[in-house]
Order: C-alpha cells, then sequence, then structure tokens
C-alpha cells in the first residue's frame, strides 16, 4: 500500500472497478460543478419550476446531461458501498445477501430515475 486507503488491484474486474471509481469521480465533479451553476447560480431557485424543467427538458442536451449524470452517480455510489461491505462483512453469505440486496436497490433507483428522465413530457400550457 502507498499510504492511507486501498492499493490498486493488478488485475480483472476489481482493477476495472478502481478505475471507474477515479474517471467516474472526475466526471461527476465536472456534471456536479455544471449541475451547480445553471440551477443555483445562473439561476435563482425561485424560477426553477414545472416550466423551467419543461423547457430545459425540451432539448435533447439536458435529458442526456441528466442522465449521464444518474447513471455515474448511482453506478459510482453502488461500486463504493460494495467495495465497503467487502471490507467489513466477513461471512460468505451476508456478504452475498448484502450485495444482492444493494445491486437490487441500485438498480430498481436507476431504472425509476431513468425512467422519470425518459419518460417526462415537457407539454407546456399557452
Amino acid at each position: 500500500m502507498n499510504g492511507a486507503g486501498r492499493s490498486r488491484p493488478e488485475s480483472g474486474l476489481e482493477l476495472y472497478a478502481w478505475f471507474f471509481m477515479r474517471v467516474s469521480g472526475i466526471a461527476l465533479l465536472v456534471l456536479a460543478l455544471g449541475h451547480l451553476l445553471v440551477m443555483h447560480i445562473i439561476n435563482n431557485v425561485d424560477h426553477i419550476d414545472f416550466r423551467f424543467v419543461a423547457e430545459r427538458y425540451a432539448t435533447p442536451f439536458w435529458r442526456t446531461y441528466d442522465l449521464v449524470m444518474l447513471w455515474l452517480a448511482m453506478i459510482h455510489g453502488v461500486n463504493g458501498v460494495r467495495t465497503v461491505l467487502a471490507d467489513y462483512i466477513r461471512p460468505r453469505g451476508w456478504l452475498t445477501a448484502s450485495l444482492a440486496s444493494l445491486y437490487l436497490l441500485g438498480f430498481i433507483l436507476l431504472a425509476l430515475g431513468s425512467i422519470a428522465i425518459l419518460t417526462f413530457q415537457p407539454v407546456l400550457a399557452p
């Protein structure tokens, strides 16, 4: 180990998960700062309502932006919790049950968030 935390895995799925956490963390930082800039600095929260979201989601760019942020955040978070569970839960059966529950919950939340973003109808009344 080269200091605090885990060392980089040598190969396999753990190496890809380790690399994903670094890349997705940087991407999420950029996406979250962009979100804060647009939603809280450029636009005052008093102006954010259904009409604002509908106008924003009328363009594919913002749907894609939010969808990418959702997917990266969920996968990044689930991968982080997976690592913590693997560190602290030793009995194999409990670890398997915990990971299965985590993956199921992550999938459900990811599906619900994706459905909300993709099926939102930006229909504005005149």
